[in-house]
């Protein structure tokens, strides 16, 4: 079970860099869509959200 969420952890804490990544480079744009930020922003949320959970559990 520990390797299960080991390995779910992992895939959240890659797809929410790869989020960062492109937060960060939808805001070096000369006009940055602010509709898609937020959305980027509330699901890289959400994912750390979960991670928490999930490192909790293994607790």
């Amino acid at each position: 079970m520990t390797m299960t969420i080991n390995g779910r952890i992992q895939a959240l804490q890659d797809r929410h860099d790869k989020l960062d990544e492109n937060i960060s480079h939808e805001e070096g744009r000369p006009a940055p869509d602010e509709n898609l930020l937020v959305k980027m922003k509330m699901e890289k949320l959400r994912l750390k959200d979960e991670i928490e959970q999930l490192r909790r559990q293994m607790h």
